[in-house]
């Protein structure tokens, strides 16, 4: 099963980003949407070097096109998004 992990801030373009990512992911991924208000997720985005929102997270791995700014869908379909394991 592939995890896939969006931190999010709840705003329309974080909603947007998770909107894509739930119908493009596979029946065999799991999403888990990391609100950034909640206690310890800020910390986990930061152990994991993610400095912006959304940001999505496959497999432990951020996605090059997060770790940056924006997301590239592109990239993440080559990472793995919608693919079986």
């Amino acid at each position: 099963m592939r995890e896939i992990e969006i931190f999010s801030a709840g705003c329309c373009l974080c909603n947007d980003v998770v909107a894509q990512v739930t119908e493009l992911a596979c029946p065999s991924c799991n999403i888990t949407v990391l609100d950034m208000n909640a206690d310890s997720v800020p910390e986990k985005a930061q152990d994991l070097g993610i400095r912006s929102v959304p940001a999505v997270v496959i497999d432990g791995v951020v996605v090059d096109c997060c770790a940056g700014r924006g997301v590239d869908l592109d990239v993440l379909k080559a990472a793995g998004l919608g693919q079986p394991t």
